[in-house]
């Protein structure tokens, strides 16, 4: 069959982006015809925030808006200032990547983007058919980031808990911010039989990002995110001050066998394809570690089912989400457990999936280990 496209792209959000991108340098898929599928495309607006920690150089350093040395845990428990040298917290603002991403894919000749929502996606064994609003389009290859929420919340055997956050920008009349610290985590605000906590993450003096975030098995209304956000405000004695922007969104939380949704032919990747860590919701450095590994894999391999496996921190994140499902009040003192009793480079080595086996004992012995036994025995005779 002689089809137009060798890969539609469904979504050109950041994972939709990071492919393209791949696909634009690598020499190997000069001649590949490509399509792009997204309403919005290219996004001309910054709508989320990602963070993540890295080496103080790297490929992002042009896109960072701001990186921190210093990080702060608080809770009830433990306050703690970490260090993260020689790595860094850093801060990119989604226009910034969409943008380098955008520019370079504008200017490959064999990439084609199409204005339109997807409503369907089939494999047909020797082809891939996608159905839009307006059309079928029809490929060798799909890379699908459309996450599909009603699976998730339908599926009984793997619990779904939702990361949700509203996030605002703010400027004050005064000096009111240490710029040269990231409040990582505080867990000090009422909690309300949730986990809950806020990110302080300041770019001057005067401005930064106060973001809300909550692991539950609910969203809240507006008054729910905005409540919480002005109260936390005045606690830090911040009283004038000028919102600029806002962002919001949601993650899935959840140990979903997300590749199992693969076909031969159909990927799914970014969120619906499980690249979001199930238990802290850090998407962005996976996104770039998964798409080298796919782009690589295409080079040897075509059967899409063969692409992902299953590792033991995907069950070390299905046990947590087990627990927090169960008790989601526990998120405060289990996190503020994990910070207490362990070295800081320790913890994110192990949430970077970077860690051995011996470092892992050492994490899972710091939690009082009752529920988690218990939990591990029920989620044993349920795989």
């Amino acid at each position: 069959m002689n089809l137009k496209f060798d890969y539609i792209i469904c979504g050109g959000g950041a994972s939709g982006l990071s492919i393209a991108s791949g696909l634009s340098l690598d020499q190997y898929f000069s001649n590949k015809k490509i399509l792009i599928i997204d309403p919005e495309f290219p996004k001309k607006k910054n709508d989320r925030t990602w963070c993540f920690w890295e080496n103080d150089k790297s490929n992002w350093d042009n896109l960072t808006h701001y990186k921190w040395e210093k990080v702060i845990f608080n809770s009830p428990q433990i306050n703690k200032t970490i260090s993260l040298n020689p790595s860094r917290y850093k801060m990119l603002k989604s226009m910034s990547y969409y943008k380098q991403c955008n520019d370079l894919i504008l200017k490959n000749p064999n990439i084609q983007h199409i204005n339109d929502k997807v409503i369907k996606v089939d494999d047909k064994g020797n082809f891939c058919e996608v159905k839009t609003e307006n059309n079928i389009y029809k490929s060798k290859k799909v890379f699908n980031s459309i996450l599909n929420w009603e699976l998730l919340k339908n599926n009984s055997k793997y619990p779904l808990l939702i990361q949700h956050f509203e996030g605002w920008f703010i400027k004050t009349d005064k000096d009111v911010f240490n710029k040269k610290e990231a409040t990582f985590m505080d867990f000090t605000i009422k909690q309300n039989s949730n986990t809950r906590f806020m990110y302080v993450l300041p770019f001057s003096k005067k401005e930064a990002l106060i973001e809300f975030t909550l692991f539950s098995k609910d969203l809240l209304d507006k008054q729910g995110y905005e409540k919480p956000l002005t109260n936390y405000l005045k606690e830090l004695g911040i009283t004038n001050y000028n919102i600029t922007n806002k962002e919001s969104g949601k993650i899935p939380m959840t140990g979903f066998p997300f590749h199992k949704q693969n076909s031969k032919n159909i990927i799914y990747i970014g969120s619906a394809g499980g690249w979001s860590k199930p238990s802290t919701g850090y998407t962005f450095k996976n996104i770039e570690r998964k798409s080298k590994l796919l782009l690589k894999f295409l080079k040897t391999k075509d059967d899409f089912k063969n692409f992902s496996k299953t590792t033991r921190f995907w069950f070390y994140d299905l046990i947590f989400l087990d627990v927090l499902y169960q008790n989601n009040h526990l998120g405060r003192k289990l996190f503020s457990q994990m910070f207490k009793n362990n070295q800081s480079k320790l913890i994110f080595k192990f949430l970077d999936e970077k860690s051995n086996f011996f470092d892992e004992l050492k994490i899972m012995s710091s939690f009082s280990t009752g529920i988690f036994i218990k939990t591990i025995l029920k989620r044993i005779f349920n795989l």
